[in-house]
């Protein structure tokens, strides 16, 4: 079976790679100075610090594989290889939309792979409702989306 394609801006990229040696680096040795910690205590039977240390790294590893698959199969988007008038991973989009209420508002976002998504920041998922709708839309173009309080109607004011 295929792996998936992890679609990424260099930035995400970066980040990626950041938090592999951070990881890898500084919290193995932190985890495994816990472990060390927890058996210097004695009867691991009933040793709930251990058992604590033993569940750490297993998160730890398991974060650490994720971002090596993730970066074995991430896709960097390059802005160069998009048609500049249509949204893209890794475009800045403007867009209008009617609020709830009647009245318009304007809205920017980041469309980024699903692993940098970040809707607090305006960085919206390729694979989100709104970044599906988005993603192939021109300048101009009005797309519809499903939402929990409704359909809303996106409005493409800008795209970089």
């Amino acid at each position: 079976m295929a792996e998936k394609a992890y679609y990424v801006t260099e930035e995400g990229r970066e980040a990626l790679e950041k938090e592999l040696d951070y990881l890898k680096v500084v919290r193995r040795k932190e985890v495994a100075e816990k472990i060390k910690v927890a058996l210097s205590f004695g009867d691991l039977s009933e040793n709930s610090e251990y058992d604590e240390a033993k569940n750490d790294q297993a998160i730890l590893e398991a974060r650490i594989a994720d971002l090596e698959v993730m970066l074995n199969n991430a896709k960097v988007i390059e802005k160069t290889e998009q048609d500049a008038d249509k949204v893209h991973i890794g475009s800045n989009v403007t867009v209008s939309y009617k609020r709830g209420d009647g009245t318009e508002a304007t809205r920017e976002f980041s469309i980024v792979g699903s692993n940098e998504a970040n809707p607090r920041l305006g960085k919206i998922s390729d694979e989100s409702a709104v970044g599906k709708a988005l993603v192939g839309a021109k300048l101009g173009d009005s797309v519809e989306v499903e939402t929990p309080g409704g359909i809303v109607v996106y409005t493409i004011l800008s795209v970089s």
